[in-house]
């Protein structure tokens, strides 16, 4: 999506100020009140299985100076989760004493089935190569991308791509041990008014291919109760690529903030009825979902079902999978979408 791209900014402007691009909601007319008037809603994860967690949490820790917030061994399931960030100072307690892992935005979980690790024939999806396309890449966002670039290569780091390669030379992909795409950028911009400073370096966002951004737009505003931070056009590629999230804080942009999600629409998609991206989840398997989290995510889910009916698909609707107090959504592509409370104990 990097190669001789010309693109065309939005400026950053008041999230009420950007509509949809169709006057009428046609896919997901109904607004569901308790997701567009939660002030607690955030994306707070995106979920990545791994191989090895012992060489991709050391890889994360090592090069990004992310923080392990917490683990969870699953023996029945054979499966563990890890949940990493950059460092805050925000994170609350659950009613247990825990760390309250869903009560902030920025959060990375990686999942391991067990015995991934000692299988030679066993590889990821990094979502972005044929036919298994979908998830795209997570993104970091530094205060001084290149300082940043030439450190991660004296340390050994892969890059898809550095600054210097194609017409994009703002932005870099890095690659995990598993091959996933990590896109830098710089929050620091002439552009924008705040930050001005270093902040510390952000997880951004999570960018997924959208078969038809019309609908996705509407599932994700309507149902979800986001909105559209940036949008971005690039004409020589034809594709566009939409910024959605909840409220970007005080003395950030929608570039620092974390809890981002991109949505990328190569242009035609939405006419061919054959066409569909791989939603992680499937076999081959990488890219798990991306989760949002609440204080009443049983209000919200139930106004959803209610609502909606059979029009929209769940993974588990809430509270009736074996681990309580949660549900899967799927959006327009299938993708999954993770609903928690914010002070979960897992």
């Amino acid at each position: 999506m990097f190669k001789g791209v010309v693109s065309k900014l939005l400026p950053f402007r008041s999230p009420q100020l950007i509509r949809t691009m169709a006057s009428e909601n046609k896919f997901y007319p109904i607004k569901i009140g308790s997701a567009l008037n939660d002030s607690t809603l955030k994306i707070n994860h995106t979920c990545l299985r791994v191989k090895d967690p012992a060489r991709t949490i050391d890889f994360y820790k090592k090069h990004f100076g992310m923080t392990v917030l917490g683990s969870k061994d699953f023996p029945d399931a054979k499966f563990s989760l890890h949940f990493l960030t950059f460092p805050k100072d925000n994170v609350g307690k659950t009613e247990k004493g825990e760390t309250a892992i869903f009560s902030v935005s920025g959060v990375l979980e990686l999942t391991h089935n067990w015995g991934s690790e000692s299988d030679p024939g066993f590889k990821i999806n990094n979502g972005n190569e044929e036919p298994y396309r979908g998830f795209g890449h997570i993104c970091f966002s530094v205060a001084n991308i290149e300082e940043t670039c030439k450190r991660l290569e004296s340390e050994g780091v892969s890059f898809k791509k550095r600054m210097s390669d194609g017409r994009q030379k703002n932005i870099a992909f890095a690659l995990d041990p598993d091959g996933y795409w990590i896109e830098l950028v710089q929050y620091i911009k002439d552009t924008e008014e705040s930050p001005r400073k270093d902040v510390g370096d952000k997880f951004n966002h999570t960018m997924i291919r959208v078969k038809d951004a019309e609908k996705s737009l509407e599932f994700y505003q309507n149902v979800l109760g986001m909105k559209i931070l940036r949008k971005t056009d690039h004409e020589n590629a034809k594709f566009t690529l939409y910024f959605l999230g909840y409220e970007v804080p005080s003395g950030h942009n929608s570039s620092s903030a974390e809890g981002v999600l991109e949505l990328t629409h190569n242009w035609g998609t939405e006419n061919d009825p054959n066409f569909k991206y791989h939603n992680g989840n499937d076999k081959p398997q990488g890219y798990g979902h991306i989760c949002v989290s609440c204080d009443d995510p049983a209000l919200l889910c139930h106004e959803i079902e209610g609502k909606y009916g059979d029009k929209i698909q769940w993974g588990v609707k809430y509270n009736q999978g074996k681990m309580k107090n949660l549900a899967f959504i799927k959006d327009p592509d299938g993708y999954s979408i993770e609903v928690v409370p914010s002070y979960l104990t897992l």
